[in-house]
C-alpha cells in the first residue's frame, strides 16, 4: 500500500510540470493576441484593466518558472531545499488560484477562470473548484518527497507509473471544461469569408508563387498601388510596362492557409481593357537541343579519329616548312 502511495505522488511532478507549462503558453498565446480590455478571464478580471496585462504575464512567468523547477529538481540534481522551494511555491499557487476562484465564483460569475487562455472561457463551476483544490493537495504531496529513480529495464514499476499517470490525466480530463472547448475548436473550420487573414502573410505567399516569378519582369514596382479583399481573395495591382505601354497587373491570391492559390490578369491601365499576356521568347524544342547535343557529339568524334592522321603527316609539314625557308622565296599565285 505504501508503495502505491509513493509512486502516486511520484507522478504528481510530471503532471504538475505539464499543466503549469501548458497553462503558461497558453495564457501567454491570449495576453500577446488581445488587449488589455480583453483580458477580463481568471484572477486578472479583479483587477484594473491598466494591470491585466502585467498580471498576466506576471503569473505567466511565475508557471513557466515553477513547471521547469520541478523538471529540474525531480532528480538528485537540485534536490533538497531548491526542490522543497519550488513544490511549496507550486503548492502556495494553487491554494492562491483556488481562494481567487473561489471568490470569482461570487463577484463575476459569468467569468471564465482563464487557467487555459481561449480555452477556459467557460463560467467557473464546481469541476474547475474541485479541480484547483485536487492539484493544491496533490502539489502538498510533493514537498516532502525523495528524488525519483527511473525504474530498472526489467521492473514493472514503470507501467504502473504509466497506468497511474494515465488514470490521473483521464480524471483530470473529466473535471476540466477546457476538454470540451478544445474538441469544438478541433472539428471547427472558419470559413475564409470570415478568416482574418494579415495583408503580410498574403503578400508573402504572393512572392513564392510561380506567377509571381513568371510575370515580375512586367512590373516597374515591387510596391502594389491597391490592395483590397473580396470575401476569399485578396487582390494586389502593380504598375508595369509592356512593349512601352502602360498596363496594370493584378493578382488574386485566396486566403486558406495551405497553398494558397494566385491568379494573375494583365489590363491596359487607361481603359482598364483585358489584355493577352504577350507570348514568350521561343526556345529550342526538345528535339532540336537533342540534334544539336548530337551533331556536336559527332563533331567531337571524327576529330578525334583524324586527331593520329594529323600527327603521322606532321613530318612532312615540317620537311616542307624548311624546304621554303632554304629557297628564300614563297611561292606565289601568278593568275591575278
Amino acid at each position: 500500500m505504501l508503495g502505491i502511495l509513493h509512486e502516486l505522488r511520484e507522478v504528481q511532478l510530471p503532471i504538475l510540470a505539464v499543466l503549469l507549462l501548458g497553462g503558461c503558453v497558453t495564457k501567454l498565446a491570449r495576453a500577446a493576441r488581445v488587449s488589455s480590455t480583453e483580458l477580463g478571464l481568471g484572477p486578472t478580471a479583479l483587477f484594473p484593466i491598466r494591470l491585466r496585462r502585467p498580471m498576466a504575464l506576471a503569473v505567466c512567468a511565475v508557471e513557466c518558472g515553477l513547471g521547469v523547477g520541478l523538471i529540474v529538481t525531480a532528480g538528485r540534481f537540485g534536490s533538497g531545499t531548491p526542490a522543497t522551494l519550488v513544490r511549496s511555491g507550486t503548492t502556495l499557487l494553487f491554494l492562491v488560484a483556488t481562494s481567487a476562484l473561489v471568490e470569482m465564483r461570487t463577484i463575476k460569475p459569468d467569468v471564465g477562470c482563464g487557467c487555459f487562455g481561449d480555452f477556459s472561457t467557460a463560467p467557473v463551476s464546481g469541476r474547475t473548484l474541485i479541480r484547483s483544490a485536487l492539484l493544491a493537495a496533490a502539489a502538498l504531496s510533493t514537498v516532502w518527497l525523495r528524488p525519483i529513480q527511473l525504474p530498472g529495464g526489467h521492473s514493472t514499476a514503470a507501467a504502473e507509473l504509466v497506468i497511474f499517470m494515465l488514470v490521473e490525466l483521464a480524471f483530470i480530463g473529466a473535471l476540466s471544461p477546457e476538454v470540451g472547448e478544445a474538441l469544438v475548436r478541433l472539428g471547427y473550420s472558419e470559413p475564409c469569408e470570415l478568416r482574418a487573414v494579415p495583408p503580410a502573410r498574403t503578400l508573402l505567399a504572393l512572392h513564392r508563387s510561380k506567377q509571381w516569378r513568371r510575370h515580375a519582369g512586367v512590373l516597374s514596382s515591387d510596391e502594389p498601388v491597391d490592395v483590397w479583399r473580396e470575401l476569399c481573395w485578396r487582390y494586389f495591382v502593380y504598375q508595369g510596362t509592356v512593349q512601352g505601354r502602360e498596363v496594370q497587373v493584378i493578382f488574386a491570391v485566396s486566403l486558406q492557409q495551405r497553398r494558397p492559390a494566385v491568379q494573375a490578369a494583365l489590363v491596359d491601365a487607361p481603359t482598364g481593357q483585358v489584355l493577352a499576356w504577350p507570348a514568350p521568347p521561343s526556345r529550342p524544342s526538345q528535339v532540336g537541343r537533342l540534334l544539336h547535343g548530337l551533331a556536336a557529339w559527332q563533331g567531337g568524334e571524327r576529330l578525334g579519329q583524324a586527331e593520329p592522321r594529323l600527327r603521322q603527316a606532321e613530318p612532312r609539314l615540317r620537311q616542307g616548312e624548311a624546304r621554303l625557308q632554304a629557297s628564300g622565296s614563297l611561292p606565289f599565285s601568278t593568275d591575278l
